[in-house]
């Protein structure tokens, strides 16, 4: 049922109302199990649907990619921690799970302020430009684990926490290696006025400090009395937290183990009466290979891949394979990012010349590989760093300036003539120059040796080098490729610096940029004092790299998710928040009697 979204609200009231009067009946097939008949059925509120109400018990199992150094946040920032601690710490805010799914969908990596709600803080207020006040949850209680052994979460946790990120006291002189944007907040003190309350005060105005204070990706709150005990929480064992899951057990390359916490605090969104969580116990099996993978959700084995575990389906063959031979398994399409596209070393030949740059571009024609290769799948529309999802930060590709459009054209022989003119003449061979593209193990190889072939009929001879993961960003953060795969659009939100892709001082910039005007676009956009300010700020530098040409788009494919039928209240959610990759897991619940029914 697709309502569109001005009805919606109309619709879910009727149906509200004619369930309270008994009017309402759940359509069912003639043929449908009784079983299945009798079931109480609720309306989501998301989707505006009747679904079958939620149940308690059973267990769920999904794949992992990879496993984590350490649990602890300290050491290890962005995603990598969140294979243990998105079920089992939490942050100041959580996304709503029981927002309009129209409005806000969770299958995109877009987060919002206003999508959000408070989790371990229940509210909070800014009453002036330099202060931030934290009203914390009060019945939040560390899991029943020595030493925390239940006792109640107060004010003076979330002290610590921040005081150890930032290196700001509780004993702490030394910030996180792994800060990530919290390291941008200028702050002057963060301290607890009474049992809970938190105020942190800034040096100066920092627009979407809040943003990044309540979710941003290393931001777990970590249980006090184990680090004063061990100096961290390195060891898995250790980790004790306030959310839904316990972490019971861990086998180094093989599996983690999380068993529901009988005491947790909150309330499914969806259904407020409802304590979470609905599922006994999650198991995260990892398994890098692919066809592994597949094989167990045929199997039965796994319940679910996909983002969380970043083991989506990132191959149309992939998602062509199951539907064909598992038609029972649900497949969740959704937008991510550009993982197709390129960067170049704007400071080595030949790409330092922007005619090379643009007629790499003006080489490819995208809209055939994905009219076939991707069978008509993802987009080729041009983006920038911030994907056109973030309204009022970018500026649509019709208003982009007609020299810099004409670049995505598909023109070979206008590719031709801009390599004559850089300098770069065919060779007896009929080869130009040749180059090498480090190509992240991660990303679509296919993709990347055919766009290969399309360089070469324009005489530009490209390796493609397959590079694991470490290796990859080693090259990247020195500097040291010619051409590297490079992630375009598709941001969390406006304070995850997508700007700073090019920005001469930081170790992730992908083309090896040094402009001192850029930089200083940069720079003012990160200290703009209102969001129209740095939205403008943002529009430009957007612009200002777009005519440069400092990356080559190669179009966004959308990855998939897929899930068992039994798998209940999973609508092709990633995350519920920045890094909040397993946190809805909480949320969803297990058809115990259809996964039977099924031979499972």
């Amino acid at each position: 049922m697709n309502i569109p979204k001005i009805t919606r609200t109309f619709a879910v009231a009727l149906v509200l109302v004619l369930v309270a009067t008994g009017l309402w009946a759940s359509p069912a097939a003639e043929d449908e199990p009784a079983a299945t008949m009798e079931r109480e059925m609720v309306l989501d509120p998301s989707t505006g649907e009747m679904v079958e109400a939620p149940r308690y018990g059973g267990t769920f199992t999904h794949a992992e990619r990879t496993g984590a150094e350490t649990p602890d946040s300290w050491f290890s920032g962005g995603m990598a921690p969140t294979f243990f601690t998105s079920n089992v710490l939490e942050k100041l805010a959580v996304g709503n799970w029981a927002i309009d799914r129209e409005v806000h969908g969770w299958n995109t990596t877009s987060v919002p302020l206003s999508t959000l709600k408070g989790a371990l803080a229940e509210s909070w207020s800014q009453p002036d430009p330099l202060t931030y006040v934290f009203n914390i949850r009060q019945g939040v209680h560390w899991h029943d684990k020595a030493p925390m052994n239940g006792r109640e979460l107060t004010a003076d946790d979330i002290v610590f926490n921040f005081h150890r990120y930032l290196g700001l006291g509780s004993g702490f002189t030394e910030s996180s290696p792994r800060l990530g944007q919290l390291a941008a907040i200028p702050f002057e003190s963060i301290a607890a006025t009474d049992q809970w309350t938190v105020v942190m005060k800034l040096k100066e105005p920092k627009l979407f400090s809040l943003d990044i204070i309540v979710d941003q990706y290393s931001n777990w709150m970590y249980p006090p009395e184990v680090i004063k005990e061990h100096g961290d929480v390195r060891d898995w064992r250790n980790l004790v937290g306030t959310g839904p899951y316990e972490l019971t057990d861990y086998v180094e390359g093989v599996s983690a183990t999380f068993d529901k916490n009988p005491n947790y605090w909150g309330h499914d969104e969806k259904y407020p009466q409802n304590r979470l969580p609905y599922i006994d116990q999650i198991t995260g099996l990892i398994m890098p290979e692919e066809a592994t993978r597949l094989a167990a959700l045929r199997a039965g084995t796994l319940d679910y891949v996909g983002t969380p575990g970043n083991t989506q389906l990132r191959t149309i063959d992939q998602v062509d394979s199951v539907r064909r031979t598992s038609p029972d398994l649900l497949v969740w399409e959704y937008p991510y990012r550009s993982d197709n596209s390129f960067g170049v070393n704007v400071q080595k030949k030949p790409f330092d010349d922007i005619r090379v740059r643009q007629a790499m571009q003006m080489a490819l024609d995208l809209d055939t590989i994905y009219s076939t290769y991707y069978q008509g799948y993802g987009s080729t529309r041009p983006q920038g760093v911030y994907g056109e999802e973030l309204k009022g930060w970018t500026t649509p590709f019709e208003e982009w300036p007609e020299a810099v459009r004409k670049v995505y054209t598909h023109d070979p022989a206008g590719a031709e003539a801009l390599l004559d003119a850089a300098g770069y003449p065919r060779g007896a061979d009929g080869t130009r120059f040749q180059t090498v593209l480090t190509h992240n193990e991660r990303y679509d190889t296919t993709f990347a040796e055919l766009v290969a072939a399309q360089w070469g009929e324009v005489g530009v001879d490209v390796e493609v080098r397959v590079t694991p993961g470490p290796e990859f960003v080693a090259v990247r953060t020195e500097g040291i490729f010619e051409m590297i795969s490079a992630e375009l659009g598709g941001l969390p939100s406006p304070s995850v610096a997508g700007l700073g892709a090019y920005y001469t001082h930081t170790s992730w910039a992908h083309s090896n940029v040094s402009d001192p005007v850029y930089d200083a676009m940069y720079e003012a956009q990160q200290t703009a004092a209102t969001e129209e300010e740095s939205q403008r700020l943002t529009r430009e530098g957007y612009l200002y790299a777009l005519e440069r040409h400092w990356s080559i788009w190669g179009g966004e494919v959308p990855q998939f998710n897929v899930s068992q039928p039994w798998v209940k209240g999973y609508n092709g959610e990633i995350w519920l928040g920045v890094g909040q990759q397993d946190t809805f897991f909480s949320r969803i619940w297990i058809d115990t009697e259809l996964k039977e029914a099924m031979g499972f």
